[in-house]
């Protein structure tokens, strides 16, 4: 499959994208589904606020670890960032600014969050990142070109997480500082693999201050 993530179904929630103020893009982790990470609409609810949260073939957005090299993870990594930008050209489409779209996830989906927005830099409203960074192997240099200046990101992990190592998550956090994006980074020391209410509050903030 060249393109295996093309036409799966997107989930809908909140406001219709017509009139939305604001579009929130939710990608779930492996082995989850888009109806479930859009469960945290009800978390970031607004009735200005239009949520899609687009499902993964086979419930996985690449076959490996983030960390494998890239061509193991391939076409499965660029059919999923194709789905995210067509995600995001569909809220252009509608009339909401970029500066008004926000990706978010979790895990597998805020590696694929951070790598689609770092491979398409602009004024993003906001990068959300729960437990993810940059995909590619610990040695690669993590050097994009591009500025996401006015773009808030938020990147908020567990230390150590099964998964992702918080090595990474700083160094993810640095390059989009570096490219121009006003980071907060947060680490929870021993946190389970999971979102935390504290990590949810900066989240919300984050967004609501886009309305």
């Amino acid at each position: 499959m060249l393109d295996p993530h093309a036409n799966m179904p997107v989930a809908y929630a909140g406001h219709d994208l017509k009139s939305a103020r604001c579009a929130v893009i939710l990608l779930h982790g492996r082995g989850s589904s888009a109806e479930d990470i859009l469960g945290l609409a009800d978390t970031f609810n607004d009735e200005r606020i239009a949520f899609l949260a687009p499902q993964a073939a086979n419930h996985t957005w690449y076959p490996y670890s983030f960390l494998a090299p890239i061509e193991q993870n391939e076409p499965w990594l660029s059919s999923a960032i194709a789905r995210v930008e067509s995600l995001i050209q569909n809220c252009l489409a509608t009339g909401i600014q970029r500066s008004s779209i926000v990706v978010c996830g979790f895990s597998q989906g805020a590696c694929l969050a951070t790598e689609s927005i770092a491979r398409r830099p602009a004024h993003y409203g906001a990068l959300i990142a729960f437990t993810g960074g940059l995909v590619g192997p610990s040695d690669l240099e993590l050097q994009h070109d591009g500025s996401l200046a006015g773009t808030g990101a938020l990147f908020s992990s567990g230390d150590p997480d099964p998964h992702v190592p918080w090595s990474r998550v700083e160094a993810s956090a640095r390059e989009l500082e570096r490219m121009g994006a006003q980071v907060e980074l947060m680490c929870h020391t021993g946190r389970p693999h999971t979102i935390m209410e504290k990590e949810l509050e900066v989240a919300r903030s984050l967004i609501f201050s886009l309305l």
